[in-house]
């Protein structure tokens, strides 16, 4: 019969390694206030795009800045993973930076100026054309699905 101890080896187990249709997913959870995961599997400067907020040039200058080698993120150190973290604490990213785009945005939509009105509105306020372009900002959902 398996102990307790035994039982919650196996969770913990089970949480680490996510097997979804046969895909391996390990992730490190980034944590100390900066909100997400990467995946280990792949180089530290690839593994940080998948932090929202962080493109290709922001994650070369993060790797460029911490001073280690573009290695795999299952071989970093504790204390390069804690000086990681502080980097990236330096940073507007992850869900920060979603509150702080929906609150732009919610300013610009209680003002009421010509940006905030095609917010609502759901079209493009950079001043695209929408004649024959923006099918995908003005596609409305009908009774049928989208049109």
């Amino acid at each position: 019969m398996l102990g307790f101890r035994n039982a919650t080896n196996v969770v913990l187990r089970l949480r680490q390694n996510l097997s979804v249709w046969g895909v391996r997913a390990q992730n490190i959870n980034i944590g100390g206030g900066v909100g997400g995961e990467i995946p280990d599997q792949k180089r530290l400067q690839y593994a940080l795009q998948h932090i929202h907020g962080i493109g290709r040039s922001k994650a070369h200058h993060i790797v460029c800045e911490l001073g280690v080698e573009n290695k795999y993120v299952r071989d970093l150190s504790k204390r390069e993973l804690y000086s990681l973290r502080e980097l990236l604490s330096k940073y507007l990213i992850g869900n920060d930076l979603k509150k702080c785009v929906e609150r732009d945005v919610g300013r610009l939509v209680g003002i009421q100026c010509y940006r905030g009105i095609r917010h609502v509105d759901g079209l493009p306020c950079r001043g695209q054309r929408t004649h024959t372009n923006a099918r995908t900002r003005k596609s409305r959902p009908t009774w049928r699905g989208t049109r």
